[in-house]
C-alpha cells in the first residue's frame, strides 16, 4: 500500500549534501516527492511510496548522509500527492 509523509529534519543538514543524498536514496527506494532547504536551517520534504520502502526512507532520514548531524525529525502523515519522481527544490 502506498503512503505519504512530510518530514522536517533539523540539525546540521544544510551544506552537507543532504538534499542530493536524499534524492539518491529516494530514487533507490522508488520514493517520489521533493526535498528543499528551509530558512531556519532545517530541511523539509514530502515522500510517498510503498509502505516498507517509505519506512526505510524515513529511517535513513534520521541519519542522513555522512557529514550530516540529524538532531530532530518531525513526521506527519499526509494524503498521497501522486508525485511522479523525487526532485530537489531550491
Amino acid at each position: 500500500m502506498r503512503k505519504a509523509a512530510q518530514l522536517k529534519i533539523s540539525g546540521i543538514v544544510q551544506g552537507v549534501f543532504f538534499r542530493q543524498s536524499t534524492q539518491e536514496k529516494a530514487t533507490e527506494l522508488k520514493i517520489a516527492g521533493w526535498v528543499r532547504n528551509c530558512e531556519d536551517g532545517a530541511v523539509e520534504l514530502e515522500a510517498e511510496g510503498e509502505e516498507d520502502a517509505l519506512a526505510l526512507f524515513v529511517q535513513w532520514c534520521h541519519r542522513g548522509p555522512q557529514r550530516a548531524v540529524v538532531r530532530k525529525v518531525e513526521i506527519k502523515n499526509i494524503e498521497l500527492q501522486n508525485h511522479k519522481r523525487f526532485e530537489v527544490r531550491r
